[in-house]
């Protein structure tokens, strides 16, 4: 159940903007353990003023095609699932909608399982069998 924050900069199209959904979701589908259904993300789209970044540090030179994924997860994975997925989302955003892997900046945090409410005032992934009724859920 990662939850995707997806900064950019204002000016891009519905389609881009689906297909970075779209990519992102399906890096994690394939590389993160994410099942299919479980999709949460929200786009935040910045003035140039509003989202201030580097555009050498440790990769770049980045343009302003820029887009910062920061990835709340719910459980942790392992350093070979998340560097198969930092790969995989890079070609897959290269792919669709077109973004350079320079521009590509993905952030995991993790947390625990009482840290998460889907709804209802309940801690969902704290009840035992939770995942077993998520997948009935996606089904």
């Amino acid at each position: 159940m990662p939850f995707v924050r997806i900064s950019l900069l204002k000016g891009k199209s519905p389609e881009h903007l689906r297909a970075i959904s779209d990519s992102i979701h399906r890096a994690m589908v394939e590389a993160f353990n994410v099942p299919p259904a479980d999709r949460f993300q929200v786009f935040h789209q910045h003035e140039p003023a509003e989202l201030i970044f580097d555009r050498n540090y440790l990769a770049g030179p980045r343009s302003d095609d820029f887009v910062l994924f920061a990835i709340t997860a719910g459980k942790p994975r392992s350093t070979e699932t998340r560097k198969a997925f930092f790969k995989r989302a890079v070609e897959l955003l290269g792919q669709s909608p077109g973004l350079r892997p320079e521009d590509v900046m993905i952030v995991v945090t993790t947390t625990s399982p009482d840290e998460w409410s889907f709804g209802n005032g309940e801690q969902q992934m704290t009840e035992p069998g939770w995942e077993i009724r998520a997948m009935e859920a996606a089904v």
